[in-house]
Parts: structure tokens; sequence; C-alpha cells
């Protein structure tokens, strides 16, 4: 239970909803138990009645003793139909309280989690897949639903109603209360060994979920591949595989389960025996009535239910705890990027890289050594380098998706950890090297960073990014729906797009990274001709494989291997004949290729 104490503080939250469930379970279960007196009180009534109707046989008295008779059974019935109308009645609030509040908790679980995810680093992303990140937040809180809504409404139910049936049962007979309770702690030890077993396999359950979510995940998106290099019975045979360990499992805990309700019916009908015979005996002898009888079978009946919902219950308890230890587990992961600063700064636009370290935690590679370098408001630099060399990295740094290590990033003379992240981040225009874009229209996806944007602006956006002429010519126009990843589109129009999506924020910072590749190099001036237009007087950061895109750069930041080798405008770096002179000779060779 240890697991599920983070759920009190929404207990807490709706205790006025939990009150109210709770009484109308103690009511609910008072007019479950009193029909069983009734039915004792009924039958020794018939019993009488039977004998007195016998002693006035032949007498004119008999008709009149018959219909006080059918009128007192008339009674009784009526009584029981409605004590049982009551009984469905505070069941019905019941429901309509713990029931309801327990989708309440999971409304507010589910956007917690998904909350917290927000606030965690790439990193994070980067150790865990988005099968298991989207189990925990649906599977794994649907099992916990459960525990704060049916297993807490039903241990109320199964406590209030047990506590009712004994303390009738010991009211009306002490020997035969103990001889038809006799068989329970046998069920209470049973009960104790499967749920170990519950718990252990209900784990392992949801970690192969995860797995068979991830893996399906995965192959969807990269459905393409599959089908390129004719992969589809290989990924059917791998699924199957993940599907039957799945299953095995799963079947593992159905035995457990098969084997534990029979057992507890069979102990419940052991009760029943005893209280016949030893109730049998105790009649003959004149101690209890008929009946006694009857009211102890029913109350037998009655205590079924509880016995059998205790089962349920704890499965439910032990599937629950299972998949909140899985929640807990990245609920208790801290967010690497911390930001405590609730003051608002507008950016100039000044950034400096002071002696920059930067190792990536998951794999250990050093993708930074040393960097130091400075960029002025309103200049337009650039960053080159062969793969590897350490330009994406620079780009996240600069957008503090990650903390450096050692040395000092800072944004006009702050350091970059005391700003507002949010504030901070809602003044950068990102183009990032991966597009990604939204299953959503092409409007909404270029206005995706604002909460509010006009028409015009949308389109203003678009003529800058050099692809308004490509959207204009799709039948729906802007409100083209696209498809996941926007794979709609084209790989130089998806570019296209995502860059408009950075420009209709008007940033303070704009970073490109390598995020023109995909279109064809008059695209690619037109583009930096309109960016002319725009970031003039702001600071722009371009990452590049291709020379021809920043040779009109302020100044040109050459990466190798993690650390910055050479610097300067494109004639500088030319007449230093190194690195870039190098890189920028092989470009040359590569053009004059294709085109002879």
């Amino acid at each position: 239970m240890k697991h599920l104490s983070r759920l009190n503080k929404y207990f807490l939250k709706y205790k006025w909803w939990i009150i109210p469930g709770s009484i109308f379970v103690v009511i609910s279960n008072i007019f479950g138990v009193v029909p069983a007196q009734v039915i004792g009180y009924a039958v020794d009534l018939i019993t009488e009645n039977i004998q007195v109707y016998s002693l006035f046989n032949g007498f004119n008295r008999q008709q009149i003793i018959y219909d006080i008779f059918s009128q007192t059974l008339l009674f009784f019935g009526l009584l029981i139909i409605g004590l049982y109308l009551l009984r469905g009645l505070f069941l019905f609030f019941m429901r309509q309280t713990i029931i309801l509040m327990s989708r309440h908790i999971e409304f507010d679980m589910k956007n917690d989690i998904y909350q917290h995810y927000q606030k965690l680093s790439l990193g994070f992303y980067r150790r865990n897949n988005t099968g298991d990140l989207m189990n925990r937040a649906t599977e794994d809180v649907n099992r916990v639903r459960m525990y704060v809504g049916p297993a807490i409404m039903y241990t109320i139910n199964t406590f209030v109603l047990s506590v009712l049936i004994i303390w009738s049962m010991f009211d009306v007979n002490s020997k035969l209360a103990i001889y038809c309770l006799l068989p329970l702690p046998f069920l209470v030890i049973i009960i104790y060994y499967v749920n170990t077993l519950i718990f252990k396999k209900s784990g392992k359950i949801q970690e192969r979920l995860s797995q068979l979510s991830s893996f399906v995940q995965e192959r969807f998106s990269g459905i393409r591949i599959i089908k390129s290099y004719v992969r589809e019975d290989y990924t059917r045979n791998m699924f199957e595989i993940q599907s039957n360990e799945y299953k095995k499992d799963s079947m593992s805990l159905v035995k457990v389960s098969a084997l534990f309700y029979p057992t507890m019916l069979l102990l419940i009908g052991l009760s029943t025996i005893l209280t016949i015979y030893i109730g049998g005996v105790q009649v003959m002898n004149g101690s209890i009535t008929p009946g006694n009888i009857a009211e102890f079978i029913i109350y037998i009946n009655q205590l079924t239910f509880p016995v059998t919902m205790l089962g349920w219950v704890t499965s439910l308890i032990q599937r629950a705890a299972a998949s909140q230890k899985r929640i807990n587990e990245f609920l208790d992961i801290p967010s690497d990027i911390q930001s405590t600063n609730k003051e608002e700064h507008v950016l100039k636009g000044n950034l400096s890289f002071n002696d920059v370290s930067f190792n990536y935690a998951d794999t250990g590679i050093q993708a930074l050594k040393n960097v130091s370098f400075e960029i002025n408001s309103g200049e337009f630099v650039a960053i080159i380098g062969k793969t590897g060399s350490g330009k994406s990295t620079l780009a996240n740094l600069i957008m503090r998706m990650y903390d450096v290590e050692n040395g000092l990033i800072a944004i006009d003379g702050q350091d970059l950890k005391s700003l507002n992240l949010k504030n901070y981040r809602g003044q950068i225009g990102f183009v990032p090297q991966e597009v990604f874009l939204f299953s959503d229209s092409i409007k909404n996806n270029i206005a995706f960073g604002l909460d509010t944007v006009t028409d015009d602006e949308v389109y203003d956006a678009a003529k800058n990014a050099s692809v308004y002429n490509n959207i204009i010519d799709f039948e729906e126009k802007f409100e083209t729906m696209l498809g996941e990843r926007g794979i709609t589109l084209s790989g130089g129009q998806k570019q296209r797009v995502s860059i408009a999506r950075a420009l209709i924020k008007s940033p303070k910072i704009l970073i490109f990274d390598d995020c023109l590749s995909a279109v064809d190099t008059k695209t690619e001036e037109e583009i930096l001709q309109n960016l002319g237009k725009i970031m003039k007087g702001k600071t722009s950061i371009l990452i590049a494989h291709r020379i021809s895109t920043i040779k009109n750069a302020d100044k040109i930041l050459v990466l190798d291997d993690g650390r910055i080798i050479e610097q300067g405008t494109h004639n500088e770096l030319l007449s230093l004949n190194g690195s870039y002179t190098e890189l920028y000779n092989n470009q040359l060779l590569e053009e004059e290729s294709r085109t002879s």
C-alpha cells in the first residue's frame, strides 16, 4: 500500500464525495441485512400458523385464520420488496458518489502525469520509449482508477456488510455463528498467498504490455521502411513473439484467479452445510426456531458476496499497487532543467559560451569540449562542421534543452540557468533538424507557437518561408489536414512549414538547425533573402552543411570533434587555408561533378 499512498492527496481533495458515499454504503447494507430477519420471522409465522390452521380443521374460524395468515404474508412480502427497493436506491447514490469520484481522480492523474512529462528534459525522452510513456499514462492509470473507485467502494461495502451479518449471526445464536464462520480463517490464508502472486504477476504483465505498445508504436512509425525492405513477415513474427509472451503471463494470472474463486465458493458451501446440520440439531433441542435456520442460510449467501468481493478487491488493489509503482517511478524523476525565476526578461540577443563542455549522460559521449565564442545582438552567425561535430548539441544548449556541466552560457550577460525558462524559450524561434508536424491543419501547424494569430500573419509567415504558393495549390489550402508527422507534404514542404512556424513568433533569436538541407538551392536563396529582411537587427544562428548557405554570415564557427577549430567571416576563413577551405573546395568539386 506504500505505493498507493501518493493517492491520498486526491482522496483529501474529494473527501466530500467519499464521506457521503460511505454513508450510503452503510445505509444500503442495513436495508440488505434486515430482510433476512423479516424472512426468519415469516418462516416462523408460516410454521406456527400451519399448526393453528390444522387445529381448527372443520371449524368456521379456520377461514378467519386463513385470511389473517394471508394478509400477514402479503405484508411481509411487501415489506421485503420495500426494503430491497430502498437498498437499490442507496446503492445508486453510492455509485453516483464513489464511482464518479474515481473518474475525477483518473482525470486529475492523467493531467498530473502529462504535466510532469512536459517538465522533463530531452534526456528523459532519450532514455525512455514512447510506448512505455503512453502505457503508464493510460493502462496503468486505468488500473489505479479501479482501486480508487470500485475497489474502495466494495471494500467499504464488504466490511460493513460482513460486520452487520456477523453481528446478526451472534445475536441469534453464538454457537451456530461460530460453526458457520469456521472456514473463514482458511480463506484468509488463501487470499494472502494468492495476492502475493497477483502482485508479482500484475507488475510483469504491465511491463510486457509496455514493451508490446512500444513495439507497435515504433513499427507503425517506421512502416515506410518496413515496406521498402519487405520485412512485413519478419515484423509480424516479432509481434507474434511479443504477443505470446504477454499472453503467457496473462494466462498465468488467469490460472491463479481460476483456482481462487472456486476455492472460496467451496468454503462458503461448507459453511452452508454446517449451518443446516448444526442448526437442525439445535431446532430439535429447542434452542432456535426453523426461521433462524432460514435466516442463517440467507446470511451465509449474503456473506458469499463480500467474501467473493474480498478476493476481487484484493486483486484490484494488488494490480493498482503494481501500476502505481510504475507511475511513481516516473513521477519521482525530477526534471534536469529547473527554473524558479518568475521575472520576465526581454531578450536583446547577446549570447556567449564560456569554456562550455557537455557529455550526454545516457551514452557518455562528450559532444562539446571547452567551447567559447560570443554572438552580439543582431548578428547572423553560422555554424558548420562534419556530422557528429556537436552542431545540434550547441543548438540544444542554447535552447536549454540540456544544462551544461562545465562552463557558462550567458544571455545578455546573465547566466542562462537564472532566466525564466518559459519566457526565454517564448522569445526564440527554433527550427529543428528533424521536422515534426502535428496531425492538424497546415494553418494550425504554422500558428502552433502562438495562442492567438490572424490569417494574415499565417500567410505572411508562409510567404517568408517560401511555402505559400505550394499551400494554395492544395484543394483545402491552409485548412489542409496533414497526416501523422506531416506525411501529406514532401520533405522540402515540411521543412518550410516548420520554418514558417518559427517565423510567425517574431522571435528575438532565431535558430536554424540544418533545416535547409531538404530544399533546393533556389528556394534556399529565396528563404535566406526573406530572412535577411525579417531578422534585421535580431540575432540569428544557422547550422548548415552547405557553405553556399552561410557564406554571407557575419561570423562562421567551424566545429570539429566538439571543438571550435576556426572562426571568422567567409573570406577570413578561406585565407586561413584550413579545414573550412578544405570543406569549401570539396563542395565545389561535388557541385562541378553534378553539373557535368
